[in-house]
C-alpha cells in the first residue's frame, strides 16, 4: 500500500521517452536504469541525477531537464525505480536505495554531480548523499521530510505507524554523513508532505543549507519551479562552502 508505481510496457515507455526528447540510460551491465538528456553545449559543466517521487516515473521528470538546461550546461540523468514504468523489480526501500547507488556508479566523475530528489525520492537522494558523500557535489530536495515514518504518522494518526512501517527512509539520519550544500524547497499548503517535515530536516542538517519556502504552493507546485529558482539553487550549490 505504500508504493504507487505507474507501469508501462516498453513500447509505451519508448514512445514517451521520444516525445520528451529523452534517450535510454543504459548501465554498464547493459540494463536500462532510466533516461538521460545531454546538455546542448558540450562538454557539459556538470551532471544532475534526478530521483523521482512515488506516483511518478523517470520519464515524467523530463520537465527537470527542460528547466535545468535553461540555466546550466548540465547533462541530466533521470533514475527509474525498480517496479516503475517498464523497469523490472519490486519497489522497496532497499531496492530504491540500491538503484540510486547503481545510478551514481554509472556516472563519470570528471564533472560535479548534483542530486535532485522530489517527494519520496528526497529520502533516496539523502541516502545517496550519505552513502556516497565524496561523489555528490550538492543536493536539492523538493518537498522533503525528516523521515517517512513521521509523514505516515501524520496521514494516519490513529495507527501505530512506527510499528507497522517497514520502509522508513530516515532522511535526517542519512544526511548525517554528508557535509556538502543542501537546498530544500517546501510548500505551505502541501498536503502530501507538509512543509513542517521539510523544516524539520532543514533544522537537523548541520551542513551548508538554504530553504526556499512557497506559502501558496501545494505538493505539485513545489516540483514546478521556474528557471529563476533553479538558477538560485545552483548558484547556492556551487558557491556554498563545505563545513
Amino acid at each position: 500500500m505504500m508504493y504507487f508505481p505507474p507501469v508501462f510496457d516498453t513500447a509505451t515507455a519508448d514512445r514517451l521517452g521520444v516525445e520528451s526528447h529523452l534517450e535510454r540510460w543504459i548501465a554498464a551491465s547493459g540494463q536500462p536504469i532510466g533516461w538521460k538528456r545531454a546538455a546542448p553545449v558540450q562538454p557539459a559543466h556538470g551532471k544532475v541525477l534526478v530521483v523521482h517521487g512515488n506516483a511518478g516515473t523517470a520519464i515524467q521528470c523530463a520537465h527537470y531537464a527542460d528547466v535545468i538546461q535553461q540555466v546550466a550546461d548540465f547533462d541530466v540523468f533521470l533514475l527509474e525505480f525498480p517496479g516503475y514504468a517498464d523497469r523490472e523489480g519490486k519497489p522497496t526501500e532497499t531496492s530504491l536505495e540500491a538503484s540510486a547507488v547503481e545510478g551514481i556508479e554509472n556516472l563519470a566523475t570528471n564533472t560535479p554531480v548534483y542530486v535532485v530528489g522530489e517527494s519520496l525520492g528526497t529520502g533516496v537522494a539523502a541516502y545517496l548523499a550519505g552513502r556516497c558523500p565524496d561523489q555528490v557535489t550538492g543536493v536539492a530536495l523538493l518537498a522533503p521530510y525528516n523521515s517517512l515514518t513521521s509523514v505516515a504518522q501524520w496521514h494516519a494518526p490513529v495507527l501505530p505507524v512506527h510499528l507497522l512501517l517497514v520502509d522508513r527512509f530516515p532522511a535526517g539520519k542519512f544526511l548525517q554523513n554528508y557535509h556538502g550544500p543542501v537546498a530544500m524547497l517546501v510548500g505551505g499548503v502541501d498536503q502530501v508532505v507538509p512543509e513542517k517535515f521539510g523544516q524539520r530536516l532543514f533544522n537537523q542538517y548541520a551542513g551548508p543549507k538554504h530553504l526556499w519556502e512557497f506559502p501558496a504552493a501545494d505538493h505539485g507546485a513545489v516540483m514546478q519551479q521556474p528557471p529563476e529558482i533553479w538558477r538560485q539553487i545552483f548558484a547556492f550549490l556551487r558557491e556554498a562552502p563545505e563545513k
